[in-house]
């Protein structure tokens, strides 16, 4: 006969305490996370303007927003944007972490140095770029200086606008993200190392062969956040364009394209219906990363 066995009381108290400590984190994340996500994808169904009365439009602004050419073109900014910065800033991370690993001098005021900037105000970045990439600015004067040569408007020319914003982000961003390599590259056991050289691998085989493949969780991390940011970009694009999207809508992204509907045209369900089309976006990027990185390391 199968006797049940009751859960003891100190495994109880125990799991109430737990749920009593979770419980403001999930408060706070049903309240500002969730909630409004799940409003945003209600409100896609209706026409509002935050003043007359909501009316049920169905799909309608999901077709709306997919023939309007504007639309495109911030989803084209969005995509392009990502797929620079993020390999960009991924990359540059892992330069600088693998050089700050090692037994350098000063090692920690070189890694407080690139990590800075990634703790720094948005707001305040964007616009000591804005005076960098003036047509009269730092950059400019530099290249004058030593090369004699003109620079362009950076921010003034739909060529050039958005691949300034690129430069920023990328500045702002690698830090952080070193920082996160640095984690993951100090948690590779050194044995691995020292095996591999008694074999004879070299210093590029044994970070091929070793470093790569161990920095697999860390680098899935951080593609997947980077992803993120970069798609969901609006304040330094609203910044740097003081809020239109210029020249000729080269730096409108979606972020800053759903902030226009809302609050700058009062077209709420429209808004609603492209922060849906950025999720969808996000999630089937995240799954994709999660199926080329996620995998488990094979040995």
């Amino acid at each position: 006969m199968t006797t049940m066995l009751s859960t003891p009381s100190w495994r109880k108290s125990e799991q109430r305490t737990a749920y009593l400590f979770t419980a403001p984190t999930m408060v706070l994340l049903i309240l500002f996370s969730l909630g409004p996500a799940a409003y945003a994808f209600y409100l896609s169904g209706f026409s509002w303007n935050l003043l007359n009365k909501m009316h049920w439009v169905g799909l309608a602004n999901f077709t709306q927003l997919l023939t309007m050419p504007l639309f495109w073109t911030a989803v084209k900014n969005s995509v392009i944007f990502a797929a620079v910065v993020m390999p960009t800033q991924t990359v540059i991370a892992l330069i600088f972490a693998v050089i700050l690993n090692q037994n350098l001098p000063a090692r920690g005021l070189f890694r407080l140095a690139f990590f800075f900037p990634s703790i720094s105000s948005s707001a305040v970045t964007s616009l000591m770029f804005l005076w960098i990439f003036n047509k009269l600015g730092l950059l400019n004067g530099f290249l004058n200086f030593l090369f004699h040569i003109s620079g362009p408007d950076w921010i003034g020319d739909p060529r050039f606008a958005l691949s300034a914003i690129m430069i920023l982000n990328i500045w702002s961003t690698s830090g952080y993200f070193m920082v996160v390599f640095l984690a993951g590259l100090q948690a590779i056991p050194r044995n691995l190392y020292e095996a591999a050289a008694i074999d004879g691998a070299n210093g590029w085989q044994r970070f091929l062969h070793i470093t790569v493949p161990l920095l697999r969780p860390a680098t899935f991390f951080i593609v997947v956040m980077g992803l993120i940011g970069t798609l969901q970009m609006f304040d330094q694009a609203f910044i740097i364009s003081g809020g239109t999207g210029g020249p000729l809508n080269s730096t409108t992204t979606i972020a800053l394209l759903i902030y226009q509907f809302i609050f700058s045209y009062g077209q709420v369900g429209l808004g609603a219906a492209a922060t849906v089309f950025l999720f969808v976006i996000v999630l089937l990027a995240t799954i994709a990363t999660n199926h080329w990185l996620g995998k488990p390391i094979e040995y």
